[in-house]
């Protein structure tokens, strides 16, 4: 029997005609119709979206809470914040009324503001504490204030970072009084070397490390020179303190001085390796 000839083992191989197979295993693609049904859908979404947050009268403010405040109202907070009532509450800039905040009432030392959904916008408070008391005297005796003027009389409230933030007709109680005296040659070369606001914050300092004890009773804190700090306590008593450093030890020091020699009238701390006490 024959086997194939040539011509029918190239009629076999012959490839064969018509139309492509697609590739196996590869995603069908999505009909043209249904892609602009999607695309339709999430461009409607998104204009919702925006027309509800911007457009549309349920998401506005319509109401400004405050908390935290103690010497200040809700009322002056407020007022100050100037929230925008009624505007879209996803437009309100809150970092602006958080500057706005602590640009016109310095007695806040923090503020947060935050949106409260759908209709409020919270206002959270901290103020500053006093932990000095300066006398605005017209003629700047203690060579801290010289504004004189309306504000001759009145008090100015240092708090603990040393910044001036009010001025009140009454001195706060339990609050020192601040005395700069620079009023010898060597204290006023350090006034001139270190500036008021320097002695000032070394005052602070000295006041933040004080025993609690010793803290309720002092009256006030008298700076002379960076480095000649002394306190005035009740009774007529009186501490010398010395310069800022080494607080923690001083106030260990002064403790125990005080234990010792409780009818003593001064104690001098400013060599806490040595104490001494007098007038007993």
């Amino acid at each position: 029997m024959a086997g194939p000839t040539t011509a029918d083992r190239g009629e076999r191989h012959k490839p064969k005609s018509g139309p492509p197979r697609p590739p196996r295993g590869g995603r069908p693609r999505l009909p043209r119709p249904r892609v602009l049904i999607v695309t339709g859908v999430a461009l409607l979404l998104g204009a919702a979206t925006i027309w509800i947050l911007y457009g549309s009268q349920w998401l506005r403010v319509e109401r400004v809470t405050t908390s935290g405040t103690g010497v200040l109202t809700p009322a002056q907070v407020r007022a100050a914040a100037a929230v925008p009532v009624g505007a879209p509450l996803i437009s309100v800039d809150t970092g602006d009324i958080e500057d706005r905040l602590r640009r016109k009432l310095p007695r806040i030392d923090s503020v947060e503001v935050v949106r409260s959904w759908p209709h409020g916008i919270g206002l959270k408070v901290t103020e500053r504490e006093p932990v000095l008391i300066v006398e605005n005297v017209a003629n700047g005796k203690n060579g801290e204030n010289r504004e004189g003027g309306s504000n001759a009389g009145k008090f100015v409230e240092i708090d603990a970072k040393g910044v001036r933030f009010a001025t009140v007709q009454k001195a706060p109680r339990g609050v020192p009084r601040l005395e700069l005296t620079p009023d010898q040659a060597g204290a006023a070369a350090s006034l001139r070397r270190f500036g008021p606001d320097r002695l000032v914050r070394e005052a602070v300092r000295v006041a933040g490390d004080l025993p609690p004890a010793v803290a309720r009773d002092t009256r006030a804190v008298k700076v002379r020179s960076y480095d000649d700090v002394s306190l005035e306590l009740s009774g007529g008593r009186t501490v010398a303190w010395g310069s800022g450093e080494k607080g923690d030890t001083k106030a260990t020091t002064l403790t125990a001085l005080m234990k010792a020699a409780p009818k003593a009238r001064h104690f001098d701390v400013s060599v806490p390796t040595a104490p001494a006490s007098s007038g007993s």
